[in-house]
């Protein structure tokens, strides 16, 4: 997950997760420019957080959010195990 320090929408996702019992790798992109443009070529956004689990790009947030009511997050979480 890409984030930055003052990112309250971060904070929401890590805790989202979190209630998921997931973990996460989190790259502070406020503190290194070479990994935010990393994460703009990966995510096409620059906007944070982006999630990716595995090779699959979520989103943000709402996308994380909008992901698990329809079904689809528990398998994504399922097959990192």
């Amino acid at each position: 997950m890409y984030t930055t320090a003052v990112c309250p929408y971060c904070v929401a996702a890590k805790n989202f997760l979190k209630s998921r019992g997931a973990s996460w790798e989190e790259v502070r992109v406020d503190l290194d420019l070479e990994r935010r443009q990393e994460m703009m070529a990966r995510a096409r956004r620059t906007s944070v957080p982006q999630i990716f689990i595995d090779d699959t790009h979520v989103g943000g947030y709402d996308d994380l959010v909008a992901l698990d009511r329809a079904g689809g997050l528990a398998p994504l979480l399922e097959g990192r195990a």
